[in-house]
């Protein structure tokens, strides 16, 4: 929560309003470790004030209780743990769906979903994460596993660095104006951002991992969504 001083505000307008407060506060919780749950996000007010919690299914959806409606969220704040945090972002909820069957919490069915604005797509200059065993600058595969930080790059920029020959669908981090990328056997490995694989490595310019180079090439995994969701409820490859 934000301070004391907003909780009881909100109290207040709650108790004022005669709204029943459900699932207000984590009782005898721990701290989050930094970065564990990325999946959370705020369910704010026009202006900040922390309503409900919720969390990402998908980069656009987001699942959290019907009765929350009734505080009329208007954004979602990702990407930090702290409501106050440098890495945090304010998502305008563009769309809500709760149960049709919701009437009230004691009767059930107390789930709804939201859809926002934008699909929550890695921004320029993130610092996102590449794994694998693929090979080193010693050109020679490792046994154990090794993660390197990587900022993710502009679009605009990434082509122009690219002679404008990228394929659609790709995502830029590291291998420019740096000395930290990927390599030959890191391939199909994830680019994570915020605890999420946004991104599946896919190439770098002729093979070369003696950075600073051009960009490293990621397929954006976010494009592919409806076909990934197809293959996962018919559990079969469909051409």
């Amino acid at each position: 929560f934000a301070c004391v001083c907003v909780c009881l505000c909100w109290l207040a307008v709650m108790a004022i309003l005669g709204l029943i407060v459900h699932g207000f506060k984590i009782i005898n919780g721990n701290k989050a470790p930094e970065n564990s749950m990325q999946y959370m996000v705020s369910l704010q007010s026009k202006f900040g004030f922390h309503l409900c919690g919720g969390f990402l299914i998908r980069e656009d959806v987001v699942v959290t209780a019907a009765h929350c409606d009734e505080l009329e969220p208007y954004q979602i704040l990702v990407g930090s743990h702290n409501l106050k945090g440098s890495n945090r972002r304010l998502i305008k909820i563009q769309s809500r769906c709760k149960h049709p069957d919701y009437k009230t919490v004691g009767l059930g069915n107390d789930i709804m979903l939201l859809k926002v604005s934008i699909s929550l797509s890695p921004t320029d200059n993130q610092i996102c994460s590449v794994a694998g065993w693929g090979k080193t600058l010693n050109s020679h595969d490792v046994d154990d596993l090794q993660v390197v930080n990587v900022s993710i790059i502009n679009p605009k920029v990434c082509q122009q660095q690219w002679n404008n020959e990228l394929p659609p669908n790709v995502i830029c981090a590291g291998g420019y104006n740096t000395n930290k990328g990927f390599c030959q056997g890191d391939s199909g490995g994830p680019l994570v951002c915020d605890g999420k694989a946004v991104g599946v490595v896919s190439f770098n310019r002729n093979a070369n991992c003696n950075y600073p180079d051009a960009p490293n090439v990621y397929t954006d995994i976010s494009k592919y969504l409806p076909w990934i969701n197809k293959f996962l409820k018919e559990k079969k490859c469909s051409t």
